[in-house]
């Protein structure tokens, strides 16, 4: 049947998930629902109803509901990005987020709450925290001074000021190479790519702020440091909780700040673990492709996640928004959504079992052309 050009025109496109994008603000909102329940019930187990959602429902709604492949037509696509609605869901994150963070202190500190309610509490605020990476990731690939600025609040809360540097002039140019500490090698184990990309990433972001500047006449030491300027919203931000809400808040705002940080590179880990580009005989290295980088259609995770999920296009064309973003045919796919595909890397034995037969399929047995962790054979 042939497919008439008004129907594909952007009027008679309709986005069906529109009011469902609604559903990326939950990580901000079930924390409330969980202290409501926790101090009427007075069952601590209510404080962790995010990390539940997260860890348990979310991994199940994925099964359950399923993948959803369908791209919006092209004709479409400049319609669905100047509409301002979805730019403000991703923007609202930012006010709930420091809300949650202030009514969250103000819980651990004046409420007589036992250690695991309270450390669920901030567990809650610290997934929070990582999503607020995820908005700033959003809005750190948009044009303009005000979109920076915002993309540097959403980091705050998280002490991750410098991944607006080191995400868009570091992973996007390194992404799938040796070289990128945000791409996971094959065979290397979670809890040592945190280590390698934690801190590779912040000297990372610290060489390209000091390149940058150099090239203007400029000391790295100055406030023009993008890396000084989200760590200082960082600071003012915990000064005035600390000032608010004394010293005894400090650890579980670390501990939140960590929690937050560590799930984003857990994130980072999913992406794009095993996937190498090629040189050619001159040595010059290949664009990104589809290939470089592991996909996932799962429609709930993706409706939470801003289609983080479909990250081939992300890497492709870096501006496009979120809600214009397409399954690429020839992306390797995820055998679930990200949030089934975080615990799993957090047990390194079962995620090799899963993913590195994927990753031997997707370059049809031959390892030596895979992103490999040094002293991993290519025989294993």
């Amino acid at each position: 049947m042939s497919v008439t050009a008004d129907a594909l025109s952007p009027i008679a496109w309709k986005d069906r998930n529109r009011y469902l994008w609604l559903l990326s603000l939950t990580g901000l909102i079930l924390p409330f629902v969980g202290a409501a329940a926790a101090l009427s019930t007075g069952w601590d187990i209510w404080w962790f109803l995010t990390p539940i959602y997260v860890y348990m429902l979310l991994p199940l709604l994925d099964v359950w509901v399923g993948e959803d492949q369908a791209n919006p037509p092209e004709s479409a696509v400049a319609a669905l990005e100047s509409d301002a609605y979805y730019r403000w869901l991703v923007i609202a994150h930012i006010p709930l987020q420091y809300v949650l963070i202030v009514a969250g202190a103000w819980a651990l500190t004046s409420l007589d709450l036992s250690l695991f309610a309270k450390l669920g509490l901030t567990f809650s605020i610290g997934l929070s925290s990582a999503g607020g990476i995820n908005a700033a990731h959003e809005l750190g690939h948009k044009k303009g001074r005000l979109m920076a600025w915002l993309a540097r609040l959403a980091l705050a809360p998280s002490g991750y000021g410098h991944f607006y540097v080191e995400h868009n002039r570091g992973h996007h140019v390194r992404v799938a190479t040796f070289e990128d500490p945000a791409s996971a090698r094959y065979g290397e184990p979670l809890y040592r790519f945190w280590r390698r990309t934690v801190f590779g990433s912040l000297r990372s972001a610290w060489r390209l702020e000091r390149e940058r500047l150099q090239r203007k006449g400029r000391s790295v030491w100055s406030l023009g440091n993008q890396n000084f300027q989200g760590w200082i919203l960082t600071v003012v931000l915990f000064a005035a909780v600390i000032a608010g809400f004394g010293g005894a808040v400090v650890p579980w705002l670390l501990l939140q700040m960590v929690i937050g940080f560590l799930l984003l590179e857990t994130v980072n880990y999913v992406e794009h673990y095993g996937l190498l580009r090629q040189r050619d005989a001159s040595g010059k290295l290949e664009r990104p492709k589809p290939q470089h980088s592991w996909n996932s259609n799962h429609r709930v995770s993706n409706l939470m996640l801003y289609q983080l999920q479909r990250h081939a296009d992300h890497h492709a064309h870096g501006s496009r928004a979120y809600q214009a973003l397409r399954h690429m045919e020839g992306a390797p796919q995820l055998p679930a959504g990200y949030a089934a595909m975080i615990m799993l890397a957090g047990i390194p034995p079962l995620w090799r079992r899963v993913m590195d037969p994927k990753v031997r399929d997707h370059y049809q047995g031959d390892l030596s052309r895979a992103n490999l962790e040094p002293g991993v054979s290519i025989e294993t």
